[in-house]
């Protein structure tokens, strides 16, 4: 079992055991093992991250939580959720924002949560309405600066449904230009321009 957290289109996976996937990654010598949850351990890696070389981070250690706990102590944790929305003809809704294609999702709200947060934050993005929660779909990690801080964002992604006999009204004060509902001949262009995190959701559909 493993946590993927994405610096960038970079990956560093926090793992109890090594699976195949992990192991592979071990074959490239610019991937970084750790198998010591200690502060200098992590911080050592924190810094080969930003180099340029660096290809993946793999860190173990047999108590996954131990492990959660000491790496996630290095950033501030903000929660947020997000929809996998899909209409009548099985076409997903994507949203075009700052120069990638993405999926809503917006920060969890006190008090609130991850389901009604998902719904709303969907619909404030989108300007769809009568969305049908369904199921939970994955988790994902990801990490950026902001005001000289170290974020790092946990978001919990839902199924949904809605028609597409609706509107779509882009949220532009959130840099949302554009919208869409794309087939599976649309899937390359949004793979092609996306984030990581998003294109493993994705792959959901």
């Amino acid at each position: 079992m493993y946590i993927k957290v994405y610096f960038g289109d970079k990956p560093v996976f926090l793992c109890d055991e090594m699976d195949d996937e992990l192991n592979e990654l071990l074959h490239h010598e610019d991937t970084v093992f750790i198998d010591e949850v200690s502060n200098p351990a992590i911080k050592s890696l924190l810094h080969e991250i930003k180099k340029d070389s660096f290809h993946a981070g793999v860190l173990w250690n047999e108590d996954l939580e131990k492990l959660r706990k000491a790496f996630f102590k290095h950033f501030i944790l903000i929660q947020a959720a997000g929809g996998l929305v899909l209409n009548e003809k099985k076409e997903v809704l994507m949203i075009y924002r700052r120069g990638k294609w993405d999926l809503p999702k917006g920060k969890l709200d006190p008090g609130e949560d991850l389901e009604t947060c998902a719904v709303r934050e969907v619909e404030e993005e989108t300007g769809i309405r009568n969305i049908a929660l369904q199921a939970k779909i994955g988790c994902t990690y990801h990490t950026y600066d902001e005001f000289g801080k170290h974020i790092l964002k946990e978001t919990h992604w839902y199924k949904m449904t809605a028609s597409s006999k609706q509107p779509l009204v882009p949220q532009t004060e959130e840099d949302i230009q554009q919208l869409e509902w794309g087939g599976k001949k649309e899937m390359q262009k949004y793979l092609d321009n996306t984030y990581p995190s998003v294109a493993e959701i994705l792959g959901q559909w």
